[in-house]
């Protein structure tokens, strides 16, 4: 095993939905975490929104995926899409 390997498997990854495309290879993602309530320690519901960078261009607004942190890649962009786990659905149409 050398240095690189070691090295990604203690990056941070993270799955949640896709809310945006922008540009070309940029998409916006949010994902959702459980942390304790500060004063009354129950479990509150949050959410962060990260910009990742989608290689492909294969992301479409409500796909769930797997990002996973990375060096700056803009001024934003600091994750990027390992894999899709669930396309989005049409449903009806």
């Amino acid at each position: 095993m050398n240095a690189v390997e070691k090295s990604r498997r203690s990056r941070k990854a993270f799955t949640g939905e896709v809310l945006g495309r922008f540009g070309d290879k940029s998409i916006k993602v949010a994902y959702s975490f459980k942390s304790p309530h500060a004063k009354y320690v129950k479990e509150v519901r949050r959410k962060t929104v990260v910009y990742a960078h989608d290689e492909k261009n294969e992301c479409q607004v409500g796909d769930y995926v797997k990002i996973e942190e990375v060096r700056p890649m803009s001024k934003l962009k600091r994750w990027r899409v390992v894999s899709i786990l669930q396309k989005e659905t049409v449903g009806g149409i």
